[in-house]
Order: C-alpha cells, then sequence, then structure tokens
C-alpha cells in the first residue's frame, strides 16, 4: 500500500518480559492488552485477526468474495491452533505425527483453493494472503519437505511482492530473531528463528 508504519518487538527475554508486563501491557490504553497490538492514529487495536481485518478494509485487500474469504481465513486459523496446542505440550514428539496428517490434508484443500492463482483469490493479494504466508512460514520450519510443490512457489510470490521483499530484505527485519511461538522453556517447540521467505 505504501503506507509507512514501524515494528516495536519485544524480545522474548526476561528483560522483554519485565517490559511488556511491567511497562507495557496495561499503561497504553489497549481494551483487550495482548500481543500484538497496533495504533492507528487514535485507534487501538490487539488480536491477530481483527488487526489483520482493519488493515484489509483500510488498503482495499479484502477478498472480493466476502464470506468464502471468512471460510479460508478460520480454516487457517484452526490449523494453527492446533500447532499452538502441541506446540505448548510435553507430548510434542507423540501429537507431531498426528499433526503433520491434518496438515497434509489442510495444505492438499488450500492448494485446490487457490487453483490456478496466483494468489488465494486470483490476481488480487488479500489479507487472507498475508495470514497464509505467516502460517506456511511455521509449518515449514516444521516440516519442509511437506511444503513443496506448488504452495512452496505461493510462498515465494507472497515473499516477492515489492514491500514484503522490502522489509524482509531491510536491516530492521535480518538482524532480529523471530520466533513461531514462545521460546523455551515456555513451550516445547519454540519453531525455527527467522522471518522467512
Amino acid at each position: 500500500s505504501g503506507a509507512e508504519w514501524k515494528d516495536v518487538p519485544i524480545s522474548c527475554t526476561e528483560e522483554g518480559d519485565q517490559k511488556w508486563f511491567g511497562e507495557m501491557k496495561f499503561g497504553m490504553g489497549l481494551d483487550f492488552p495482548n500481543l500484538p497490538y497496533m495504533i492507528d492514529g487514535d485507534l487501538k487495536l490487539t488480536q491477530s485477526v481483527a488487526i489483520l481485518r482493519y488493515l484489509g478494509r483500510k488498503f482495499d485487500m479484502m477478498p472480493p468474495d466476502v464470506a468464502r474469504g471468512d471460510m479460508v481465513e478460520q480454516a487457517i486459523m484452526d490449523i494453527r491452533q492446533f500447532l499452538g496446542n502441541i506446540s505448548y505440550s510435553p507430548q510434542f514428539d507423540i501429537l507431531k505425527p498426528v499433526y503433520l496428517d491434518k496438515l497434509r490434508v489442510h495444505i492438499e484443500s488450500l492448494t485446490n483453493f487457490m487453483g490456478d492463482g496466483p494468489f488465494l483469490f486470483g490476481d488480487k493479494v488479500t489479507y487472507i494472503d498475508f495470514m497464509a504466508y505467516a502460517f506456511l512460514l511455521c509449518h515449514r520450519a516444521l516440516s519442509p519437505e511437506d511444503l513443496e510443490g506448488p504452495i512452496d512457489a505461493y510462498i515465494g510470490r507472497v515473499a516477492n511482492l515489492p514491500r514484503i521483499k522490502e522489509w524482509l530484505e531491510s536491516e530492521e527485519c535480518t538482524d532480529r530473531i523471530y520466533y513461531f511461538h514462545y521460546p523455551r522453556p515456555h513451550c516445547t517447540w519454540a519453531g525455527a528463528p527467522g522471518p522467512g521467505p
């Protein structure tokens, strides 16, 4: 969109915990204090899906078929939630094969839905593409062989969108370590550091 924005990372360290829980969480005027948060003028939002939907509406990145967009959005959130649940389980190694079976079905459905693409809703890039991109990077860190072929090409197309590519190659991005979940000892599988592509 060309809009200017600023990333405010909270490090996954004791210092980061103290900063968020001690200084920021309840002192920013957020209705439902949580991460991530977004401040746009007088508007303060939390909850990742609410933020994505807001940005989708603001920058004309809503799917042309809203009902089908809602469906894909929630399908992504379902499988993402499953990964989150097992990541915090001490039985991660036992649950991982069950999760990967579900993931393969989900990836096939996502690939079929996209068809010839190039994005989930044809030529139009929507906020759901960014949600899917982040979701797929998580799963590629866990099981890269399950994201080969068309879905890997899709990840590359999103990563090569001009503003995304610019961000991924910027020092602001590459000089940081990102985790898909909270690092150990808080969870069993913390994901792989790095934002992709």
